[in-house]
């Protein structure tokens, strides 16, 4: 059996990440060397791959800023929530939020356990750095073969529900976390997705208070 090892994001891994990006997401833009640099100097702790030992393959990659959520709305995009990808925006001194900017898989090593490598290194980054949750836009990777009798918000209904599976929300959901809200246009040019991404949330059990359990369960209509 292949065994793996989850370490920090080299800038000498950004080519490989690259050519993932390419992979899983066609029509879109990867992270540039520019980006792939300011990421490292910012938030090199937040910035997470997982490699295959045997052939040292980079099979999964995620990366992560510490926002201050005051300064944004629910319905804000990715653009704005990473500061056009540079994660400039990352603010530890104020923010209690991790956002998790990226999370990718290589297509080839699915269902071996790396996506919940690099959310349980999330959880224990969240957690050694004693922040309140963890948040995300969760790509409706599935919303394609809906869009044409659903909304997108009857769409997340249906997931939470479990009437439908997505490939990404359920996922999430299965790992704990809980949907707010939808965001349009949270990221432009997906097909997929047709722009929109489920707003998720997952708190800190250490950190968080009663009075916080009670904001996002009347936060989560969802739930």
């Amino acid at each position: 059996m292949p065994t793996f090892t989850t370490r920090r994001l080299a800038l000498t891994d950004s080519e490989a990440v690259t050519a993932l990006a390419l992979r899983i997401y066609p029509d879109a833009r990867p992270w540039t060397r520019d980006q792939f640099e300011s990421h490292v100097r910012t938030f090199p702790e937040g910035q997470l791959v997982v490699i295959e030992d045997a052939g040292q393959r980079l099979v999964g990659y995620a990366a992560s800023l510490i926002v201050f959520w005051d300064d944004y709305e629910l319905e804000t995009n990715w653009r704005d929530f990473t500061d056009h990808g540079y994660f400039t925006n990352h603010d530890p001194a104020r923010g209690r939020t991790l956002y998790a900017a990226d999370v990718m898989v290589d297509p080839d090593y699915q269902r071996r356990g790396i996506g919940s490598r690099l959310y349980q290194a999330r959880d224990e980054l969240m957690k050694q750095l004693r922040l309140l949750r963890i948040r995300a836009g969760a790509r409706l990777q599935g919303y394609h073969r809906y869009h044409e009798t659903l909304s997108p918000e009857a769409y997340v209904r249906e997931v939470v529900a479990r009437r439908i599976s997505d490939p990404t929300l359920s996922f999430q959901l299965e790992r704990g976390f809980k949907v707010l809200g939808v965001a349009p246009n949270y990221i432009r040019h997906d097909p997929a997705s047709h722009g929109h991404a489920a707003v998720i949330e997952y708190l800190n059990p250490e950190v968080a208070t009663p009075e916080d359990w009670e904001t996002q369960r009347r936060s989560s209509f969802y739930a």
